[in-house]
């Protein structure tokens, strides 16, 4: 009981933030409250299950490591997993599925690589697009 009390006051000084992620091909965001010192590999984990636990379209998983958390205002970058969530000065925030990687090169040393294909599921690609579209008046 006395380590539960000691946590508390620690977490007290922390100050509490309501997020918003928008999960790529989702109808809409997720909002949490999180504290300004977690870790940006908890809130992708938190985000998951809220997701699921939500029942929301398309069913994305828990593998908090094929995920990647974007922030608008940092930059193209994902945040890092090591990150403190409060350190950004943001609440806005985009969840994406990792692109999926080559294979390492260990694998398949003295073969040809194949020609990677281009992915069209990026995020930015579809934010640029959905920006450019004009609704004509008939």
């Amino acid at each position: 009981m006395l380590m539960n009390k000691q946590k508390k006051n620690l977490n007290a000084n922390a100050m509490r933030l309501l997020i918003s992620i928008n999960v790529l091909g989702s109808a809409g965001p997720i909002r949490f409250v999180v504290n300004e010192e977690e870790l940006v590999a908890a809130v992708i984990d938190t985000a998951l299950k809220s997701y699921a636990r939500e029942g929301r379209l398309p069913v994305l998983g828990t593998d908090t490591t094929g995920f990647a958390l974007y922030c608008p205002h940092v930059g193209s970058d994902a945040l890092s997993p090591w990150d403190r969530i409060g350190s950004h000065g943001a609440r806005n925030f985009m969840l994406c599925k990792k692109p999926q990687g080559s294979p390492g090169v260990a694998e398949f040393a003295g073969t040809t690589p194949l020609p990677r294909r281009r992915s069209s599921g990026s995020w930015k690609a579809w934010f640029n697009k959905s920006l450019s579209l004009k609704i004509s008046s008939h």
